[in-house]
């Protein structure tokens, strides 16, 4: 190593405070070089990568996110916001989505809404984040809110929900197309006396999966005859509303469940409390293919709503979204599939 080359290393020290233009006379290149090297998709030769690597491991520098944010108008985040931060379905969507954002280059900022919290109330704290756009499941966006994020120039998504006014980007599982197959399979299999049990009544994906199965019921000159509701997604409540059917004279040989969670304690309260034959008597039918549903324990049979289909097609959304804030509003629907197990019986 020549004096010279001592002299400058010797004149830099890792420190926490060194700035891209230290690194950039360290390496021996110019800031703007630097400044490709921490941006996604710039261009830069792995020769120069390479020695500003060195220089920023020499100097212990760290980029300052929030100044190149406030430099570039893009923080690089985008809001997540989930209601049902428990429940397995979400928990596996949260999971994929912080995947494929940082695919992208971005990094998720989680928002987990209470039960008991509004998401007026909540909203207004993310933007307050200056996130480059919005993802929000489990949720309903209304038109306040929607304009308000218009205002800020943020794009949404709505994954798995639709608001009435149809000015918000969605994605969503066809639920009601997963309510009809669940239709047919009960009454190819011959059963004659059967019931729903709703989640939250007012999410339009326990709507369209009740609307798909009464229709379809309708169809084929047949009726719903019992309807139950959890009031959520939860499985202590599915095991109470099962309980529930249970209390009737006659009560029902088939019965379709919002979500899984519904179904496997509607399964445990029949198999296990009142000793009820899955599926030689009963049959039972969920939503959403959640891991736990193909345990030996449960075997269940449900719509598997397809989620890294989901999940791809949502970020592929909102990434046109940031880039052409002008593009049309989208709407994708992407088909489910029957998961046929153990727990419903088969075409007679």
């Amino acid at each position: 190593m020549s004096a010279r080359k001592r002299r400058i290393l010797s004149s830099f020290k890792s420190s926490p405070d060194a700035s891209q233009i230290d690194v950039a006379r360290l390496a021996g290149v110019s800031q703007a070089a630097v400044s490709r090297v921490f941006t996604n998709g710039r261009s830069v030769s792995e020769d120069t990568r390479t020695k500003v690597m060195a220089a920023v491991e020499q100097l212990g520098y760290r980029p300052n996110v929030i100044a190149r944010s406030l430099v570039q108008n893009s923080t690089n985040i985008i809001g997540l916001v989930v209601k049902r931060f428990t429940n397995p379905f979400y928990a596996q969507m949260i999971q994929d989505f912080t995947r494929a954002l940082q695919e992208q280059g971005y990094w998720a900022l989680v928002l987990n809404i209470a039960e008991n919290q509004e998401l007026e109330d909540s909203l207004p704290m993310v933007l307050q984040y200056q996130v480059d756009g919005l993802i929000i499941t489990s949720a309903t966006l209304s038109s306040r809110l929607a304009e308000e994020c218009a205002r800020s120039g943020t794009p949404v998504v709505l994954f798995n929900r639709y608001a009435s006014d149809a000015s918000t980007h969605v994605v969503k599982c066809d639920n009601t197309e997963g309510g009809r197959i669940v239709a047919d399979t009960f009454l190819d299999a011959g059963h004659k006396r059967l019931a729903f049990i709703a989640g939250e009544e007012s999410s339009s994906t326990n709507r369209d999966r009740e609307t798909g199965f009464v229709d379809r019921l309708k169809e084929r000159g047949h009726n719903l005859a019992f309807r139950e509701s959890a009031g959520d997604y939860s499985y202590e409540l599915g095991y109470a509303a099962a309980q529930r059917l249970f209390q009737l004279d006659a009560p029902p040989d088939a019965i379709f469940c919002a979500n899984d969670l519904i179904a496997m304690g509607a399964m445990d309260l029949a198999r296990l409390k009142l000793n009820i034959k899955v599926p030689d008597e009963l049959s039972i039918i969920g939503f959403d293919d959640i891991p736990s549903a193909a345990w030996p324990s449960y075997d269940l049979t449900t719509i598997r709503q397809p989620f890294g289909k989901l999940v791809d097609a949502t970020i592929q959304v909102l990434m046109n979204a940031i880039n052409n804030p002008e593009c049309e509003v989208t709407e994708l629907i992407v088909p489910p599939t029957l998961i046929w197990r153990n727990s419903s019986r088969r075409k007679e």
